[in-house]
């Protein structure tokens, strides 16, 4: 009876060992801890939108507000025709959704460890919680947003149609792409600080090689170049489901296919290898 007893109770602790836990160790742990994040992105998102005055509505009016401008901008000074004779503003607005949530969830998230050391300290979860949160307290800001673009759609004369099939792909590629990179900015970043001064570098110019604010079959040789990108495959498929694809952007969906899976694996791998030593650094 006393030997099932240790059994369990060493089951359920925290066993130290020399060598890192499987992968299948570090799932469950996140699965169990599966609660805990779903408080924690509640939380931030609505200590984020708290004392403001215009409450929840700055989760739309921000990238709105970006894609009127980038949309009266370029409509004054270049020609840029948009696929199907959607409208730029709609068009750059579908853009402006997708990468508003990439770059506001992985540039909180590469810091999340971090920033959360108090929180570690307390109590045991794997910390690979904290970036994740990120992507969940980002998720209810996209939602708020998809809901308006489908609202606009029908009043600039675009019906989604069967469309909205790829709708569910396209976020699930979203959450994934956004939240493997963050496992990995918020592994490496516990051990090089400089993470976060690089991210706003490479954030702006990512920002600018995405074709959030222009069709991608209108960069003429770079296209293949900008395909590569692994948010290009990303905003092309949100942008299908929603207010139609741009002419040839199917290459650029494998390419971020790719990334993502790679990219995930690599963020799992680092934190089933490192989570041990985070503490130590913090």
């Amino acid at each position: 009876m006393a030997d099932h007893g240790v059994a369990a109770v060493s089951h359920v602790g925290v066993d130290l060992t020399s060598t890192p836990p499987p992968l299948s160790r570090l799932l469950s742990d996140l699965w169990a801890s599966r609660r805990l994040a779903y408080m924690l992105a509640r939380r931030d998102f609505f200590v984020r939108y708290r004392r403001a005055r215009l409450g929840l509505a700055w989760a739309v009016v921000v990238p709105l507000s970006q894609a009127l401008v980038l949309a009266l901008v370029i409509g004054r000074i270049t020609k840029i025709r948009t696929t199907g004779d959607v409208p730029l503003t709609l068009f750059v607005f579908a853009g402006m959704v997708a990468w508003t949530f990439f770059s506001t969830a992985f540039g909180t998230g590469a810091t999340a460890i971090a920033d959360g050391a108090g929180l570690t300290t307390k109590i045991y979860f794997p910390r690979a919680v904290l970036p994740l949160v990120t992507v969940g307290a980002g998720a209810i800001t996209l939602a708020l947003n998809v809901v308006v673009l489908l609202v606009m759609c029908p009043f600039f004369g675009v019906w989604p149609g069967w469309r909205l099939l790829l709708l569910a792909p396209a976020l699930l590629l979203l959450f994934a792409f956004t939240a493997g990179l963050s496992l990995v900015l918020s592994a490496v970043h516990v051990h090089v600080r400089d993470v976060r001064y690089l991210l706003e570098a490479a954030s702006r110019a990512l920002f600018y090689a995405t074709p959030v604010f222009y069709p991608l079959h209108q960069v003429g040789s770079l296209q293949d170049v900008l395909s590569v990108n692994p948010c290009t495959g990303v905003t092309e498929l949100f942008r299908a489901a929603t207010v139609g694809a741009d002419e040839g952007w199917l290459p650029s969906l494998w390419w971020s296919l790719g990334w993502t899976a790679v990219i995930l694996a690599v963020g799992l791998e680092l934190h089933r290898r490192l989570d041990r030593t985070f503490s130590d650094l913090l």
